[in-house]
């Protein structure tokens, strides 16, 4: 009598037990639509493993329990965040620096009339002609690296956002 190859055996335990971990499609396809991250983990969560729903779909979260952001609160996040970014989310802010601005040098805090605070992070330093609330916009490039061009110069530090 011929034994059948390990392998074979594996395939076909990992065939017949999979049947019981694999979670509903459409249920799966329904979490995947909730786009506010703590509505789709609630989604998943709540999905039954092992059974497979015939007639009753899984209810998807309200479309109330994900806002979207407003301008305003996206503009105020606008450097602080540490995870991918969203598509909503801006390229760049436009500010000023108030009162009298003269440069910077490696290290130095900057900060913005809306708030903000930023840090020069590229080890640059600049002795400018003193300015009077220079207009200023943090961009972003495409590798996510923010930068602080200020009116009136060509240089723009590399910046972190510290507040």
């Amino acid at each position: 009598m011929k034994l059948p190859h390990p392998v074979s055996l594996l395939f076909l335990s990992l065939m017949s037990a999979s049947g019981a971990v694999l979670a509903d499609d459409a249920a799966v396809l329904a979490c995947r639509q909730l786009a506010e991250t703590q509505a789709r983990l609630a989604c998943y969560d709540a999905m039954p493993v092992g059974v497979r729903a015939v007639a009753a779909p899984v209810a998807a979260a309200p479309a109330a329990a994900a806002p979207a952001a407003t301008a305003a609160g996206a503009e105020q996040r606008f450097g602080l965040e540490q995870v991918k970014r969203k598509a909503e989310e801006p390229n760049s802010i436009a500010s000023i620096i108030e009162g009298e601005f003269s440069g910077w040098e490696a290290g130095a805090q900057i900060r913005l009339a809306n708030g903000q605070v930023w840090r020069v992070v590229d080890g640059s330093s600049a002795v400018l002609t003193p300015m009077k609330n220079p207009k200023v916009k943090v961009t972003r490039n495409l590798l996510g690296t923010m930068f602080l061009e200020i009116e009136g110069t060509n240089n723009s530090p590399k910046v972190r956002r510290v507040r």
